[in-house]
Parts: C-alpha cells; sequence; structure tokens
C-alpha cells in the first residue's frame, strides 16, 4: 500500500464513530444474574458462575438508567441476592457502575486481622430485609474501607472515619451514575451509610438523655438503620452474635420505652409549679418537686382529674397542708 493510501486508510480510521453499545447484550447478563439470585444452584467457592458474555461500557451505558436500576433491585431484592452480584461481577457490569463496591474484592483477604470485605458485604446484604434502601445500604455500607485502611502499633486493622468517607463516596457515585434520583431515596441511603456503626456502640451506661440524643437524632430512619445494624453482624462466633444482636434489642426496647414515656399525657399542666411558689409563698426547692409528684399521684390514682384547671391543684394543696408537708406560714386559709 501506498503511503498516500495507508495515510488515507488510517485517517478513515480515526475518524470512524465508535461502535455503539448493545443493550440487549446488558440486558441478558442482567437476566442470568437475576435467575442466579432467585434460583442459585451455584457455590460460588467452587468456581465461575459461567456468565453468558462480558459486557462493555459502551453496553452498560446504552441500557436507559431506569431500566438498569429496575433489573438491579429485582437482583438486589432477591432472596440470594449474593449470587446474583457475584454474577454481574463476572459480568463486568458491577465494575462499569460501581467500581466502588468491586475494589472490596479481595479487600481485607489473607489478612489474619480482619476479614475479606467483599464476602463480608455479600453476607450483610442477603442477611439484611428485602427493603431497597437497606439493600442498597448493605452494599454499599464499606466502601470507603479501603480509602480508611490503617495499622496500629501494635498490628490491629482499623478504618477511622470510614462511614463517613464511604458516605460522600456514595453521594458522588450517586452524581456519576444517576441511579439514585429519588432524593429521599438518595439520603436515605447516604444516611445508611452514615450512621451504620452509630447503634454498634451502644452501651447500657448510656444515659436516657444520650438514649433520647440517638433516637432523635436517627429519627424516622430509625427502622431502617436497625436493620442494616443487625445485618452487619456476620461472625461466626455465636456467643459474640448472641451479645450484639442482644445489645441491639436491649436499645431498640429502651427508645421504645422513652418514647412511650414522653409521649404519655401530663397529669399536671404546665406552669403549675410556679403558681405553688406564688400562692403559698414557697422558695423553689425540693419541696415544690415533692408536692408536683404527690398531686401526680393523686392523678394516678383518680383523686384529681388530668390537665384541670390550676385552681383545683391549688385547693387540693390546701386542704390538705399534712400530706404536703407545707411549713406553717403555707397553712393559711383559702380567702
Amino acid at each position: 500500500m501506498s503511503a498516500s493510501l495507508h495515510a488515507l486508510a488510517t485517517d478513515e480510521l480515526e475518524q470512524a464513530p465508535p461502535t455503539p453499545g448493545d443493550p440487549d447484550h446488558v440486558r441478558e447478563v442482567l437476566g442470568f444474574a437475576l435467575v442466579c439470585a432467585k434460583r442459585p444452584g451455584h457455590d460460588p467457592a467452587v468456581g465461575p458462575l459461567g456468565v453468558p458474555r462480558q459486557v462493555t461500557v459502551d453496553d452498560v451505558r446504552s441500557l436507559d438508567v431506569t431500566e438498569l436500576r429496575t433489573r438491579l433491585d429485582e437482583i438486589l431484592l432477591s432472596r440470594r441476592a449474593d449470587i446474583g452480584l457475584l454474577a454481574l461481577y463476572e459480568s463486568g457490569l458491577l465494575g462499569v457502575i460501581l467500581p466502588e463496591v468491586t475494589r472490596l474484592v479481595g479487600f481485607g483477604e489473607g489478612d489474619s486481622r480482619h476479614k475479606d470485605v467483599w464476602r463480608h458485604t455479600l453476607q450483610v446484604v442477603i442477611q439484611s430485609v428485602p427493603r431497597a434502601a437497606v439493600r442498597w445500604g448493605a452494599l454499599l455500607h464499606d466502601i470507603g474501607k479501603p480509602r480508611t485502611r490503617g495499622v496500629s502499633e501494635d498490628g490491629s486493622v482499623h478504618f477511622l472515619h470510614h462511614a463517613e468517607v464511604g458516605a460522600r463516596m456514595f453521594t458522588k457515585l450517586a452524581r456519576r451514575e444517576r441511579l439514585f434520583a429519588d432524593e429521599e431515596e438518595h439520603e436515605k441511603i447516604r444516611f445508611l451509610i452514615y450512621h451504620h456503626q452509630r447503634a454498634h456502640q451502644y452501651d447500657e451506661s448510656w444515659t436516657d438523655s444520650a438514649t433520647r440524643r440517638f433516637a432523635r437524632e436517627i429519627g424516622e430512619h430509625m427502622d431502617d438503620l436497625m436493620a442494616l445494624s443487625r445485618a452487619d453482624m456476620t461472625t461466626k462466633r455465636k456467643e459474640k452474635r448472641r451479645r450484639f444482636l442482644f445489645q441491639l434489642k436491649t436499645l431498640t426496647d429502651r427508645i421504645e420505652k422513652l418514647l412511650a414515656e414522653d409521649n404519655k399525657p401530663k397529669a399536671l399542666p404546665k406552669g403549675l409549679g410556679e403558681l405553688i411558689i406564688k400562692e403559698f409563698q414557697l422558695p423553689p426547692s425540693k419541696l415544690i418537686g415533692d408536692i408536683r409528684k404527690e398531686l401526680e399521684a393523686a392523678v394516678e390514682s383518680g383523686e384529681l382529674p388530668l390537665q384541670a384547671d390550676f385552681d383545683l391543684y391549688i385547693q387540693f394543696v390546701r386542704n390538705n397542708p399534712d400530706r404536703f408537708n407545707l411549713p406553717e406560714h403555707a397553712r393559711r386559709p383559702s380567702p
């Protein structure tokens, strides 16, 4: 070939449009992964799953993102989502859309001081309740670990602030892939990643105020966060697992009890304490609290009505000075 012809052919190749992706190839892989997730008949430890073909970046980008998300949800919510995820990994699809997750493959493997994060993640996914936000939170909760791994002087491995780093990574991931267009869902998944270790920190030394603060900060995400926290315990040591699950149940029960107390109607109207001080010419003291407690007991026993007029409670105290330990100067007759 002459130099001019060679140059012309090279120029034509350089100007040729890129080969478009094939969305049907992606659908084939997603369908195979769904079958694996719904009817698993393969032990991942034995060998590859045998996915029908590898997909390319162009293939994946050619599929409508809404359809991609719908099909991913079907896999992720299946009974054996872990097998489906392995199929997506072997096909290359997972690496295209979630490289943050594929970086977990083999991470920690062979480290006697830390578990394999990929296998842990797969187990957390299938141990979690089949709700989309929780399953996505389970899949992504440890993506910050590769960036935060450190080793202490004693040789112990740690991942300081990996939850916070993972939450920031998720925000960038969501912006890049557009898989989480619903803002409420996006915030829930980010919240679960950011707080997935919070419940693990609970112990019985927490005060009621600290427990209330935890419940207030977690708010509407409580059920999902607790579901993820339970799923995040993958140890094979039965006693450790039993202690951890008991700890979570203790926290849940305590929160429910405190919320029930807080939502219980108050026996006495607000401001009664100040009025008692004024009417009986008493200084602020423990006695005021004791009088209120005795009035609350009278309400609970049925002697007094709930949330009645101030005058009724004041007159009741005045009529029972000994019961309320009123000092002499406060025992003047009612005008």
